[in-house]
């Protein structure tokens, strides 16, 4: 397996980890100069360029290192996947990449392949995340494989990678899809290949990144409830210990969630209420009109399926510190990041 990363901090720690930096495939649309220098001393396997700018800074660092960087270009092929407007990246109108139909990811190709100390390697898209469905993704496929048909046409060059990306949804509720990841998959892996014989292509390689499909399943986030406010003829709210500092994807993208009381998670959950969070905002919520069981002030309040963008997109927000991360396996607990101290909210501080 590879590993994308998309700032210095995410390169930092995977460093630490110890993972090959030749899997590393540093993405992102605004790369500073430094970003760069790190990337490349630190023997970055690709960088996944999105403009000239960057084009520009790698090429002119690897020279200047007496190197050759190896490069991925990300283009949006124009795909709608139909899922939330805000995880959208692959249609025409986008902060990612550079557009087919607009002609620029053809005149971006035709600049790498002139730069010194670059090697193109081949192209990356991502269209969106939770989809559920893999039409989106040999739709995305179709246009790609064109494109490198069209690229190897127009400048003899052939493309032996292509990246399509990541965003195979998750079921957060029981009224989400369930998804076969190894048929989906196996249903595209059998579509490229068919157009790589209609277009005329020798088959890269394709890579797919399974993103939180592998993690958020995994995960399980655990606050008390702190109080029980019932307003009549309104709502009742039960406050937790927690909310948008270490789970703010329902402030973001309004993502619904599955509660449950913790220790009566069978029995039934006929107890509608706005699951809130402690910070002093009106719209830090878990969820709105949520059913769970009946909860009393104490409890334990579980949240499932928050593996994936939760801790990593935490943040100190009312000064609040963050959750530890705690690992089960085989009916023992071990503890993988400490709770966050006072002392650590004002380490930095002058």
């Amino acid at each position: 397996m590879g590993t994308d990363i998309v700032s210095p901090g995410e390169l930092y720690t995977a460093l630490k980890a110890g993972f090959p930096t030749k899997k590393m495939f540093f993405h992102g649309s605004a790369k500073s100069a430094e970003d760069v220098k790190f990337g490349i001393d630190s023997g970055v396997g690709h960088f996944v360029v999105d403009n000239v700018e960057e084009l520009d800074r790698i090429s002119a660092y690897a020279v200047e290192k007496k190197t050759v960087q190896k490069i991925l270009l990300r283009v949006t092929p124009g795909i709608d996947p139909h899922t939330f407007e805000a995880v959208r990246t692959g249609q025409v109108d986008s902060k990612f990449g550079a557009a087919i139909e607009t002609g620029q990811a053809m005149e971006l190709t035709g600049y790498a392949l002139g730069k010194p100390g670059v090697q193109l390697d081949g192209f990356h898209c991502h269209i969106g995340s939770q989809i559920f469905d893999c039409v989106p993704f040999t739709d995305a496929a179709d246009i790609m494989l064109k494109f490198i048909a069209d690229v190897r046409d127009k400048f003899g060059y052939k493309a032996t990678i292509l990246d399509l990306g990541g965003g195979m949804g998750v079921p957060y509720t029981e009224d989400d899809p369930k998804i076969d990841y190894a048929a989906n998959i196996a249903d595209i892996a059998k579509h490229i290949k068919n157009q790589c014989e209609k277009f005329g292509v020798e088959m890269p390689d394709i890579y797919m990144e399974p993103g939180r499909s592998i993690v958020a399943a995994a995960g399980v986030t655990l606050y008390t409830a702190e109080s029980i406010k019932n307003i009549p003829g309104y709502k009742t709210y039960v406050a937790i210990n927690g909310g948008m500092t270490d789970n703010p994807r329902y402030a973001l993208y309004q993502s619904k969630y599955t509660v449950l009381v913790a220790d009566r998670a069978g029995e039934p959950a006929d107890f509608v209420c706005t699951v809130a969070g402690r910070c002093c905002e009106s719209g830090d919520l878990i969820g709105k009109d949520m059913h769970i069981q009946k909860p009393q002030t104490g409890d334990t309040i579980a949240v499932l399926v928050t593996g994936a963008y939760c801790y990593a997109m935490a943040s100190n927000y009312n000064r609040v510190c963050r959750a530890p991360i705690v690992l089960l396996r085989d009916g023992k607990d071990r503890l993988a990041v400490r709770r966050e101290t006072y002392e650590d909210l004002t380490a930095c501080d002058l």
